[in-house]
């Protein structure tokens, strides 16, 4: 008699046992993906807890997120700007996400300076997110997916070269000083391709140096030398001399921050974003040893966590996520 076999047979039933646990997790996955779809996981992550933005103050956001770069600039008037993204890791794009959705901004654009990873990698992730009025790029290669993402929710993607103004109505302004236009598109060095942009508000003045090396870094100075308002574009000021807090280019790499750059700057801070025990040594040796001659104050990422500079008044003040304040 038949009847029941199949049910002692021991290899059938680990088969429709493995079928209906199968059948169970691509079900589980689909309502996931469709509640994600409907929902992001993302949108139920508590916003980053930040102190209130006083009235008249620009703020600078220096986020650690490991090997890689995004500094959030959040203007008196409430807009944002984003200049790069980091690497686009699970991590911390959920670190980057957080804090934009603590400072609340309404209107954000988003600024690559370069299509490194490192940079880049979280831009079109979070144009998604949180929609743009602007996407700011040096170079279209290898920005494919930031700029359809971008094109999607409706930005105004623009290609950025010296002399481009990007103005709030607080009267703070970003100038960008390099690279030139033919620079831009030529196929050399992708990181002295990369923007290097001024900031300036209420007399207080910020260099971000992106990724360039010190080739870039004499280039500039040299052409400084031969006027110090040859970087002025219209009625906004360029003064490298002027400079207070310098954004250290490249990670801090033994091959940025150069005697000539740092003498020519004059800045009284210096921040570095990287990873704590990166694979490439950053910040190296050499370059902090010329940024300690040469600055007040050295702050860095895989040390201090986010740093965040208020400039309100003429001055500025510069505190850190893990408590540090000057």
């Amino acid at each position: 008699m038949l009847r029941g076999s199949a049910d002692r047979n021991p290899v059938r039933r680990a088969v429709l046992k493995r079928l209906a646990l199968a059948a169970a997790a691509l079900l589980l996955f689909g309502v996931l993906a469709l509640f994600n779809a409907l929902f992001p996981f993302r949108t139920l992550l508590p916003a980053a807890q930040l102190p209130a933005r006083e009235e008249g103050e620009l703020r600078l956001h220096f986020l650690s997120v490991g090997q890689g770069d995004c500094t959030v600039v959040e203007f008196p008037s409430g807009d944002c700007l984003v200049v790069d993204a980091g690497n686009g890791s699970f991590e911390h794009d959920n670190v980057i996400f957080r804090y934009l959705k603590g400072i609340g901004s309404e209107r954000l654009s988003v600024l690559v300076t370069h299509p490194d990873t490192d940079h880049s990698g979280g831009a079109a992730f979070l144009i998604g997110c949180f929609g743009a009025e602007a996407l700011y790029l040096t170079q279209t290669e290898g920005s494919e997916e930031i700029v359809a993402e971008a094109e999607r929710v409706g930005a105004d993607v623009r290609m950025l070269k010296r002399y481009d103004v990007i103005a709030d109505e607080s009267g703070a302004y970003l100038v960008c000083i390099s690279p030139h236009a033919a620079e831009a598109e030529e196929s050399s060095d992708g990181n002295d391709r990369s923007a290097v942009l001024y900031l300036s508000y209420g007399g207080v003045n910020v260099l971000l140096g992106a990724d360039i090396t010190g080739v870039r870094e004499r280039s500039l100075v040299r052409e400084a030398a031969l006027s110090e308002d040859i970087f002025d574009s219209g009625g906004y000021a360029v003064r490298l001399s002027e400079t207070d807090i310098l954004r250290v280019s490249h990670h801090g790499s033994a091959a940025s921050s150069t005697e000539e750059w740092l003498e020519l700057l004059g800045a009284e801070t210096a921040i570095v974003s990287c990873g704590a025990g990166n694979s490439y040594g950053h910040p190296a040796g050499e370059a902090l040893g010329r940024l300690a001659a040469h600055t007040e104050h050295i702050y860095r990422t895989d040390e201090l966590g986010h740093i965040l500079v208020r400039v309100r008044g003429g001055n500025y003040t510069v505190t850190t996520s893990k408590g540090v304040r000057s």
